[in-house]
């Protein structure tokens, strides 16, 4: 337990450790961290010159120079139109002004709490005024107070070098930062292959395999989810600076640069965009027409971007949670400022991945992840121990859209039963765990009786329920219509305990899908009391049910005492597992009449549907043709 705890302090000290080191070294890192990320960018580019037989030094030389020919460009058409802007904005002042009067007088339209806020103010003004040290006397005309002389002090005028610096001095620290980014991204693609094999010898040159595995769908990931933002985004940008310019808001392609660049900001980047062509439309335009228009640009635009076309494009690529987007973009923000905020999801993506294939750091998968943090089967379990049946129904119907109920009780619910026996073999589950996942299962089955399939068909056009029938139908080489309605119930009855009793209840389902009638019985039948008062009549079959497990003398023990309370009644044994173990008993040592069975539930009711078949009765006057053909 120490050891425990003096492992998770150092996990933390590092990770303080870690966020400190990238606090105050983010002068250095943001550098390193952009060009990273660009050089992802670039990468395929540089790969496709390659293949057109270029040199990598001239095809790194040719992208890159392009790349801030590109970006060069763009950065002078959003100064130019900043300017024209700033030089227009004085004439539509007055339209501003307007509105705001408009909108104040509408919402001051209450005449009687406009005068009563008047009064109020008219009160504070008199409540403090200062009181006069004599309020009586006039004051003496003939005091005149002593003015003080101004005093003025003037700079001299700044020479030429020193109106130079001034205006240099904001820009040394920026065009510095350019400079080490685009240095560091000519190295990154030049030097590509080096830096990779590097990695490999730190990250874990023996075991290869898992290593470049790694780094590939890291490089991958990220080469996807850039290019396609940056696609995406530009096409946005596009459509709203065609948008805009179409409306008649000035400067339109500043306001799609900003949209483009804002949007890589997550969820609110492109509304922020819209904050300042909306002030713009309201200042140029007398009326609201402008504005309006504005505002049904952006929100028509961004939703059938972001929920139509990128799912389409590249659906959950990055891989993340929205809310890990969400904290990261805090955390990154809080940590490297703005552009922390727009290096958010791809330095989180790189920790997903890292997690994906680290042992120790799969806690960030889990996390940051958009993979379930638990599997279906897991979640299913997890709300029986809660005993919440409604989540557990919600879960099922999500997985019944596109799938059968035989396939949900197979592959979600018996998983939940097998871990919940796990569980009780290991005694972590008591008596009231048990009943409450009983409850749980019983609950989930009767919502699930209402459950139509007929609208799911196989590919050959057959409801699933019916495709088994004719199965079974066709294997026992007899026409369809020779196998009538089944006389008889069938009893489902649980082999040892409760949790048997949760296989029986979903299984009896099963069988009455199958135009089959079934019962499932309680945990108590096989008792000496329950099994004497256990009423037999118009009984088709009896099926013990059990989940996982049963030693050979509880097979033995059940299957005679059913056999003499039901001599004449077929029964069948059944473990409903899939993991390939046989009991260690022999089927053919149990007593005469009764069958056994190790299997999914879809091989059990086949083998009810077989039982059946042989035992049916015979066939009515009224189908000779059918007598013959049987």
């Amino acid at each position: 337990m120490r050891a425990k705890s003096d492992n998770s302090l150092a996990t933390v000290l590092v990770a303080a450790a870690i966020i400190a080191a990238l606090y105050f070294g983010r002068e250095v890192l943001l550098p390193v961290a952009l060009a990273v990320l660009l050089s992802f960018v670039l990468a395929p580019p540089v790969r496709l010159l390659q293949r057109l037989y270029l040199p990598r030094f001239a095809a790194v030389t040719i992208v890159v120079l392009l790349a801030i020919g590109v970006i060069s460009g763009l950065a002078t058409l959003m100064f130019a139109q900043v300017s024209q802007l700033a030089a227009e904005l004085p004439r539509y002042q007055s339209n501003l002004g307007e509105k705001i009067q408009a909108l104040r007088g509408a919402a001051t339209a209450s005449g009687t709490l406009e005068q009563a806020s008047q009064v109020l103010r008219n009160l504070q003004k008199e409540l403090d005024r200062p009181k006069s040290a004599n309020p009586i006397s006039p004051p003496d005309a003939s005091a005149v107070p002593d003015r003080p002389i101004p005093v003025e002090v003037r700079q001299p005028d700044p020479g030429a070098l020193q109106t130079l610096a001034t205006l240099i001095a904001p820009l040394i620290q920026p065009l510095a930062t350019t400079g080490i980014i685009t240095i560091f991204v000519v190295f990154i693609l030049l030097q590509q292959q080096d830096l990779r094999n590097r990695l490999i010898r730190i990250a874990g040159s023996h075991d290869l395999q898992r290593t470049t595995l790694a780094m590939d769908d890291a490089g991958k990931r990220l080469s996807r989810l850039f290019l396609m933002q940056l696609a995406l985004n530009a096409a946005f940008g596009l459509i709203i600076g065609i948008g805009l310019w179409a409306i008649g808001v000035p400067s339109a392609p500043l306001w799609g640069l900003l949209a483009m660049v804002l949007r890589f900001v997550p969820y609110i980047g492109a509304f922020v965009a819209a904050i300042l062509p909306l002030i713009v439309a309201t200042a140029v335009d007398p009326g609201w027409s402008m504005l309006l228009m504005t505002a049904a640009l952006f929100l028509v635009v961004e939703p059938l971007i972001g929920h139509v076309i990128e799912p389409m494009v590249y659906g959950h690529s990055s891989g993340l949670s929205p809310v890990a987007v969400v904290v990261s973009a805090t955390f990154w923000t809080w940590l490297w400022g703005p552009i922390g905020l727009v290096l958010a999801t791809p330095l989180t993506m790189c920790l997903v991945v890292l997690g994906r294939h680290v042992e120790r750091l799969k806690f960030l998968e889990v996390l940051l992840g958009d993979r379930p943090a638990l599997s279906p089967s897991e979640s299913a379990y997890q709300r029986m121990l809660a005993g919440d049946p409604i989540e557990a129904t919600e879960q099922a119907e999500s997985f019944l859209k596109d799938r059968t109920l035989m396939e949900y009780y197979e592959q979600i619910l018996m998983g939940a039963l097998r871990l919940a026996w796990a569980d009780s073999e290991r005694g972590r589950l008591d008596q009231q765990d048990t009943q409450r996942i009983r409850n749980t299962v019983s609950e989930l089955v009767e919502d699930l009786e209402s459950h139509d399939e007929s609208q799911k068909t196989s590919e050959d056009g057959v409801p699933p329920g019916k495709l088994k029938q004719l199965e079974e139908i066709v294997s026992a080489e007899a026409p369809p219509s020779t196998i009538n309605r089944v006389e008889g119930t069938v009893l489902c009855i649980p082999g040892l305990g409760v949790l048997d009793e949760t296989v029986a209840i979903p299984f009896a389902q099963l069988l009455r899908r199958e135009r089959i009638p079934a019962e499932a019985k309680e945990t108590e039948t096989l008792s000496v009391s329950k099994l004497f008062a256990l009423d037999l009549k118009d009984v088709a079959l009896i099926c013990l049910c059990y989940l996982e497990h049963a030693t050979p003398a509880q097979l033995h023990y059940t299957s005679r005492r059913l056999r003499r309370k039901a001599p004449g009644v077929p029964i069948l044994v059944g473990i409903f597992n899939e993991t390939g173990q046989m009991p260690d008993s022999d089927p053919q040592q149990l007593p005469e009449g009764v069958e056994f069975l190790q299997g999914p539930l879809s091989a059990g009711v086949k083998r009810v549907f077989e039982i059946l078949s042989r035992s049916r009765p015979q066939l009515k006057p009224d189908q000779p043709a059918l007598a013959k053909a049987g």
